[in-house]
């Protein structure tokens, strides 16, 4: 099946090479632009991505089918509502997908690594996950309405696609309109942010009308500071990829109590027991 995604990857390396360059040629002082070692980890990052999804999108695809065959109806690709359908459904699922994995810690261990980084070009969009196992859940829904798998795919190609060009602080808000239904880049530079403002918010793919339907929209006020709230300052791939997995096992470990240790898996990133207060 044709991969979109690798079909573009020279998009991605000229577009990467154009914006370090508009950083040489243009720099702006509020404006982080890059660093090679930072954008040199999150391009092995992105590799080891599409390396690993090589044989588990195999995985991806047999279990879409298998759902897809249990449908009660098979939509057809022929008609245009399916692909509108898609659209919808894909984005809403993505919208979940991405809130869960930000408020569920175990889940968070694999996202992690997309907002490693302290800086935010379009490189970053290409440090993504070398554990992508958790996401299959949240689409298999869309194959048991009876949309065929291959259109599945297709459509989360084209949200990644998108999605890859508005990691860049070298374009502003747009036109009102689009900002009020598209997610933007000056949305999305909020998601990466780790002010308090900014933390758990606007979790869209291609549209922004999700959080604010859900209530996680935050537009872009006070200047961004990208990374984590706590940073793991390391340009290592292997540990980029597993250092919150690192985490949780030793919570885990040190936890008192079956309570604690289940809390430490799926409970929100940088949750802690409550300590009990003293006695009098």
């Amino acid at each position: 099946m044709f991969d979109l995604i690798r079909a573009a990857i020279p998009v991605f390396v000229l577009c990467l090479a154009l914006e370090y360059l508009s950083f040489r040629f243009r720099p702006d002082d509020d404006e982080l632009g890059y660093d090679l070692r930072d954008a040199r980890t999150s391009l092995t990052m992105g590799i080891g991505n599409v390396v690993i999804n090589l044989g588990w999108k195999l995985v991806v695809l047999a279990a879409l089918a298998g759902a897809y065959l249990l449908a009660p109806v098979h939509l057809p690709a022929t008609n245009p509502l399916t692909w509108v359908l898609l659209f919808v459904a894909d984005d809403l699922a993505y919208y979940w997908y991405h809130r869960t994995h930000h408020t569920v810690r175990v889940l968070w261990a694999s996202h992690v690594v997309h907002h490693s980084s302290r800086f935010y070009n379009l490189s970053t969009a290409l440090r993504q996950t070398w554990t992508p196992f958790t996401a299959l859940p949240y689409w298999i829904p869309l194959a048991l309405i009876g949309i065929p798998p291959w259109m599945i795919l297709l459509q989360q190609s084209v949200s990644l696609l998108y999605q890859f060009f508005i990691h860049t602080e070298r374009v502003g808000k747009l036109w009102r309109p689009v900002e009020f239904v598209m997610n933007t880049p000056s949305h999305h530079r909020v998601h990466h942010g780790s002010n308090a403002a900014y933390l758990d918010r606007n979790y869209g793919g291609i549209l922004i009308l999700w959080d604010r339907l859900f209530g996680t929209f935050e537009p872009e006020g006070e200047r961004v500071r990208f990374g984590l709230t706590k940073n793991i300052d390391t340009h290592n791939p292997l540990k980029v990829a597993t250092h919150e997995y690192a985490a949780i096992a030793r919570d885990v470990r040190g936890a008192r109590s079956w309570r604690d240790r289940w809390g430490y898996v799926v409970k929100g990133p940088g949750w802690s027991p409550a300590v009990p207060a003293a006695a009098d």
